[in-house]
């Protein structure tokens, strides 16, 4: 009887052993998608799935997910560290009536995960005219220190909900890096980020991006701080760039921007709430700019208003 025993002993540890290298191996660093693949595949280059959500499982902490043809990949929630790139290829995220890709950071949970960084590349994101968010990041507290990286991205099309483009709402703050990125026709904000009143641990760098036709065009409030450089925010119903604050100093340093044909071009709505202008354009807007209970918009540098420089340069602080 004993040597039966520890022949069925031996035999499930042989087993356990083979379910672990699977669940390994299932885990490729590098993984394809198709828009003639199948989720059931191994996400393999010869065997690629068919939508992100499918290849995310099957990809590794910090791994990345390429496309091998043009094709629309589906919305995806992530929560691990990992790249999403489908540089040279068209790859749409169809999400009409919900979020496209959802990144909540407190659920990053996976072993290791040390550095939690998103980076979403080359990926075209439609809201059909019923999407919500194109990308919803969120995070408490834990949220400190992540990153996200959009890059060579379109966003277009959410009039449903919350109607925004890129929303990031990580009360423990983090970076947001945007670059070549067209967010446009969004019934609310183009870019909002809108940490817990008080924060001020969230911090935006946005290069080459253009938003348009949306309700705001930026959006930041409640001590984020954002660096906007070479830029295009107009028409715009409400506000080109807008900042507010109910706890922590909000900061918006805009540089070589064009802000034109909106409601207001640059708006500090409340106190504690500052956007510097520099070496900028403002065209067209019904109003140019405005400050009020407290908030300040400052001009450095050379700044055009219809061939009229804007205001005195300052000493940016």
């Amino acid at each position: 009887m004993s040597k039966v025993r520890i022949t069925l002993n031996i035999l499930a540890i042989a087993v356990f052993t083979m379910m672990v290298a699977s669940a390994a191996q299932a885990q490729a660093t590098r993984t394809w998608v198709s828009g003639v693949g199948d989720d059931a595949n191994p996400c393999s280059r010869t065997a690629p799935c068919k939508t992100f959500a499918g290849a995310i499982s099957k990809t590794a902490l910090n791994g990345e997910i390429n496309c091998l043809d043009p094709g629309g990949f589906g919305a995806v929630t992530i929560t691990k560290s990992i790249t999403i790139d489908c540089h040279e290829i068209f790859a749409s995220i169809l999400h009409s009536g919900t979020n496209g890709v959802n990144i909540p950071f407190d659920n990053f949970t996976g072993v290791g995960e040390v550095r939690k960084t998103v980076r979403l590349r080359n990926l075209n994101f439609n809201g059909a005219n019923t999407g919500l968010v194109g990308v919803n990041i969120s995070g408490g507290a834990a949220a400190t220190g992540t990153e996200v990286f959009i890059e060579d991205c379109l966003l277009d099309g959410n009039f449903g909900g919350n109607q925004q483009g890129i929303r990031d709402t990580r009360a423990g703050g983090g970076l947001l890096s945007v670059s070549n990125t067209t967010v446009r026709n969004m019934g609310g904000t183009g870019i909002a980020v809108s940490p817990s009143t008080g924060s001020n641990g969230s911090s935006s760098q946005l290069k080459d991006v253009r938003v348009f036709n949306c309700l705001f065009g930026i959006s930041y409030s409640n001590g984020a701080k954002a660096s906007v450089y070479d830029s295009n925010f107009s028409g715009n119903t409400n506000d080109g760039v807008n900042t507010s604050s109910t706890g922590g100093v909000t900061a918006v340093s805009l540089d070589h921007c064009l802000i034109a044909n909106n409601g207001t071009g640059v708006n500090a709505s409340t106190a504690n709430a500052t956007v510097l202008v520099g070496n900028s354009t403002l065209a067209n807007n019904t109003t140019l700019f405005n400050a009020a209970g407290g908030g300040a918009v400052l001009s450095y540098g050379s700044n055009q208003t219809g061939g009229v420089v804007l205001g005195t340069p300052v000493t940016q602080r």
